[in-house]
């Protein structure tokens, strides 16, 4: 019997994977990249950001490795149904990103498996400024999200801004106080009781006679995260201006977070009391 040939073979192969990186013993192979499903369907208000949202995310992704980013401009893929010509439904993501508003093109089977994506599969929501103003008819999506658009008394203007949790993730990237040019949401329907507030304005340096203004407790949420069922939720209201994409403390922000909406890394989102309270 000729061992030869075997052996060579067996030492040519045994050199190739450690050349190209192949499994060697006592290596743990590499993990596989998450997905992300970027939605950006405008149904009302043309955000011209949303396309810098997009890319920015896709970016991020792409050069951390850490995961893939599908865009898309319908809601095609929220739905747990098999899709035509293979293409891919919820269950093949593991976060799903709404920079959206108004009532979006899913119907009834859709919204619930959106929801029971989150709640019941353990993925993220990642919800971007004007997804608040996103099926402001639907409660559910209300809830799970953590609340809704109420005004922007203010415009875009030089926002004065409170990190409140620089613990979690991406909020260390920024000072406890500092100002950012940009246009901020007004929320009705939220209570400090449901979500974790990560960033607020401060209503010391508001304007509170603006016309608009509601709340009359001051408590302005930006940012915060919430546990839904088992999943993770996020809304960022910050990003009207496509200028803050390109901030690396921005985009910093964004790698991190993603990161917690995806099950990455550990982040507290329990709900807590205004500071000071």
């Amino acid at each position: 019997m000729n061992l030869v040939r075997p052996c060579i073979t067996l030492r040519l192969s045994l050199l190739i994977i450690v050349m190209f990186g192949g499994p060697v013993s006592g290596q743990s192979p590499e993990k596989p990249k998450r997905n992300l499903l970027f939605i950006g369907q405008a149904k009302g208000y043309q955000h011209e950001a949303i396309s810098t949202a997009m890319v920015t995310l896709y970016n991020l992704g792409r050069s951390s490795g850490l995961w893939n980013t599908q865009l898309r401009t319908d809601c095609t893929a929220i739905t747990k149904k098999p899709l035509k010509w293979e293409a891919r439904n919820l269950d093949a993501y593991d976060a799903v990103v709404f920079f959206t508003d108004g009532d979006l093109d899913m119907d009834a089977s859709q919204k619930a498996d959106l929801l029971s994506f989150i709640r019941d599969d353990g993925k993220g929501f990642i919800g971007i400024h004007s997804a608040a103003i996103t099926f402001t008819g639907w409660p559910e999506y209300g809830e799970m999200l953590g609340g809704y658009f109420d005004g922007h008394p203010w415009g875009q203007f030089n926002a004065p801004l409170v990190v409140e949790d620089a613990g979690f993730p991406g909020l260390k990237n920024f000072p406890t106080a500092f100002t950012l040019f940009d246009e901020v949401y007004q929320i009705r329907n939220y209570s400090r009781n449901d979500v974790r507030v990560l960033m607020s304005l401060d209503a010391d340096k508001l304007d509170l006679t603006r016309k608009g203004v509601k709340r009359t407790d001051k408590d302005f949420a930006v940012i915060w995260a919430k546990n839904y069922g088992k999943g993770r939720v996020l809304y960022n209201g910050l990003g009207h201006v496509q200028a803050i994409w390109e901030r690396p403390d921005f985009q910093k922000m964004w790698l991190e977070t993603i990161q917690w909406s995806m099950g990455l890394i550990p982040g507290d989102a329990t709900p807590q009391p205004k500071p000071g309270k």
